[in-house]
């Protein structure tokens, strides 16, 4: 696989890169996420989308914008890995596109349970915990749900307890249970709920400000409906800021 990825890059100076991770197997619900990456594709490269930004940046630019392909999530399982390698083989992955400067990974997923080792790859290739940005309608901070360590609604937990996150914001929480905010409490989250956002307003209309203090932002699935008109904007923020951006689908 490293090979593949190596020669998927050959030569390659776009400065975001996508990196896909069709994992659907830990998600307590439907399986579909799996099928994510691909058809995330299918809209960015699609004909009739716009890849013009209003600053003139053409995003199907190579220069701007590669694509190293998927890790072989369904090949690997299918040898009889479990959960445990797996996420190692993510992890690499993630660091493999990180090793080719000044290619920040834009990941596509695939179930959420893919952010543990996304986040990380992440810092321990910068070599220290980072700042995540997590947009999400719910904390996915259990400590086992339905006794899987590596569940969609546990990968935070694995996050934090790793040391792998120094600052964690959750904005947009409407669907919270009492052990999310007790673990949330637990771990110091910085927990944003829905039903609050008139109180908090100020704040979160600066987090474009805020994001200039973050290392990674973090891009949940809530916003698959609004993908395409919303990926121009994570694309630049991966121009503009030091960040690194993972985009998963809905679980």
């Amino acid at each position: 696989m490293q090979g593949e990825l190596v020669r998927a890059l050959g030569g390659a100076v776009a400065s975001t890169s996508l990196l896909g991770v069709p994992l659907g197997h830990n998600s307590s619900f439907l399986q579909g996420p799996a099928f994510a990456p691909p058809r995330i594709r299918e809209a960015i490269w699609c004909g009739s989308t716009n890849s013009t930004t209003e600053e003139g940046k053409e995003l199907n630019d190579p220069r701007v914008l590669t694509d190293v392909g998927d890790v072989p999530v369904q090949e690997i399982r299918d040898c009889g890995v479990d959960d445990d390698r797996l996420m190692n083989v993510i992890t690499e992955s993630v660091k493999l596109v990180m090793e080719e400067d000044p290619l920040h990974p834009l990941v596509l997923g695939g179930d959420h349970s893919i952010s543990f080792p996304v986040i990380r790859a992440v810092s321990e290739k910068l070599g220290g915990p980072v700042d995540v940005l997590h947009l999400d309608a719910h904390p996915d901070i259990y400590d086992a749900f339905e006794g899987n360590k590596y569940s969609h609604a546990s990968s935070f937990a694995r996050i934090m307890e790793g040391g792998y996150a120094r600052r964690l914001l959750q904005v947009g929480i409407r669907s919270i249970t009492k052990e999310g905010r007790e673990q949330g409490k637990r771990f110091g989250v910085e927990q944003y709920e829905m039903r609050t956002f008139s109180r908090d307003r100020q704040f979160l209309e600066n987090l474009v400000s805020l994001s200039l203090l973050l290392k990674y932002i973090h891009i949940l699935s809530q916003l698959q409906t609004v993908i395409r008109a919303y990926i121009a904007f994570f694309y630049l923020l991966c121009l503009t800021f030091d960040v690194f951006i993972q985009t998963t689908a809905f679980s």
